[in-house]
């Protein structure tokens, strides 16, 4: 490989532009979802409902909270995933290249994002089964 393409093909990925903020942007929100969804029901049993009271609010909150979620993780994993199929590395992207880090950190990302929407969804699963605050 000449110094030319080299050079053209270190400007196709910047690596000033790779973030691992994008990396770890699903569990955050996951993690966010999760004590919102949590401390929601924690407040509204404490603090503003009687022991018998249904948890009809805090449920509408929680899917609220849940589509929100979901929104987010799911444009963090669409991004990752186009960032992973950007350029012409075929998996593994093992190579100390700048077009195998920029692949390899869309498909570590698109990862977490799919887990993280997993984890979201079984933490709103709660709402299915408690119908008052006891």
């Amino acid at each position: 490989m000449t110094p030319a393409e080299t050079t053209a093909r270190m400007k196709a990925y910047p690596e000033h532009k790779d973030s691992l903020w994008f990396l770890i942007a699903s569990p955050t929100i996951w993690a966010t979802h999760f004590l919102l969804s949590y401390i929601t029901a924690a407040i509204w049993c404490a603090k503003v409902a009687d022991r018998f009271d249904s948890l009809a609010p805090v449920r509408w909150a929680i899917v609220a909270y849940t589509v929100a979620a979901l929104i987010g993780i799911g444009i963090n994993g669409w991004k990752a995933l186009h960032r992973h199929r950007t350029g012409p590395g075929l998996l593994p992207h093992d190579s100390d290249t700048p077009a195998d880090r920029h692949q390899f950190l869309g498909f570590a990302t698109a990862l977490l994002a799919g887990l993280s929407a997993i984890a979201t969804v079984f933490a709103a699963l709660v709402v299915l089964y408690f119908e008052d605050c006891r």
